[in-house]
């Protein structure tokens, strides 16, 4: 994931912006000014997604670049994926709370901006980083893959352009409506989850997890309950010590290592069973990297997006990935 200058010749002037040293600068600029006028002002949740149109968009998209970045979907009524991908990243702008903006630019409205992005087809995602661009992905891609994504991309944006996001009020009037549990029977199915939990039926506990997140994907509590009940499920009938026998004897075995890793958490060594497969996304290719990878985004289900180690391991991943 490499920026590149954005040239939208006839659309925006980006003459100004030529390479990542000046844009850091612009930056550094832009919140040494917001610093001098009493510090940026918190923004509702709502504002964490905005339309765009090409009139709007040196304001809207390349300013505010200069403190978040900012990352576009390039969307149309008439698609489909479009219809999967858009509230996926409206439901992760509020969750990462201030870390990114969703910028939406309907392909319909806005033909030219299309062109100059060179999108060939949507829904295709892209963002901007201090006046620079980077190609994200196209299609409606999975969400561990969507996170994994915006992590690289946060991480790129505070370490080369030293950006640190923008203030949220949770509390603020306004807040999307998107961000709102529809209401449901949750109480009864958590209770049953945690029912199925403590008479060890954990199939039960991880389909009563499945029934809440049917309804409601972003639910926290049953997201976190049901990556829980399922590596409680994975570990249940290991052998601790065959397993990290077969572990220490084969390093380059990715099943072993996955195995040794659940048991690592399950043990509470967080940051062993995290160091442990991020290695093994180093040293591997392939299929066996996928693994690997897709069960370390797993653990940080089970930890939670907010503990520092699942930070410092998301960084630690994307060092080995690129």
């Amino acid at each position: 994931m490499q920026p590149r200058n954005m040239s939208m010749s006839g659309v925006v002037d980006l003459a100004a912006v030529k390479a990542a040293g000046e844009a850091k600068a612009k930056a550094e600029q832009a919140r040494a000014e917001a610093a001098r006028q009493g510090g940026p002002a918190a923004v509702p949740p709502s504002a964490l997604v905005i339309d765009v149109d090409e009139a709007g968009f040196e304001r809207d998209v390349l300013q505010r670049s200069a403190e978040v970045p900012v990352v576009l979907d390039f969307w149309a009524e008439w698609c489909e994926p479009c219809k999967q991908l858009g509230p996926l990243l409206e439901r992760l702008a509020v969750e990462y709370n201030g870390r990114f903006l969703l910028a939406k630019i309907d392909v319909d409205a806005n033909q030219m901006l299309m062109q100059q992005f060179g999108i060939q087809g949507i829904p295709a995602v892209f963002a901007v980083v201090a006046g620079q661009a980077l190609p994200l992905f196209q299609g409606a891609v999975p969400e561990a893959q969507i996170r994994e994504t915006l992590d690289q991309l946060i991480q790129i944006g505070e370490e080369r352009f030293g950006l640190t996001g923008i203030a949220v009020d949770a509390g603020a009037e306004g807040g999307p409506e998107r961000a709102e549990r529809p209401v449901g029977p949750y109480d009864a199915l958590l209770e049953a989850a945690m029912s199925a939990l403590d008479a060890g039926d954990l199939a039960g506990a991880v389909q009563a997890y499945k029934n809440v997140l049917a309804d409601d994907p972003a639910h926290p509590e049953a997201k976190l309950g049901l990556a829980q009940a399922e590596l409680l499920a994975r570990v249940q009938d290991l052998d601790p010590a065959a397993v990290r026998k077969a572990a220490a004897d084969a390093p380059a075995d990715v099943t072993a290592q996955i195995a040794a890793a659940d048991l690592d958490l399950v043990g509470g060594h967080v940051s062993d069973a995290f160091g442990r497969l991020v290695e093994t996304v180093r040293r591997t290719a392939g299929e066996d990297r996928d693994a690997a990878r897709l069960r370390l985004l797993e653990l940080f289900e089970v930890i939670g997006a907010d503990d520092p180690r699942v930070t410092a391991a998301r960084q630690a991943l994307a060092r080995v990935l690129f």
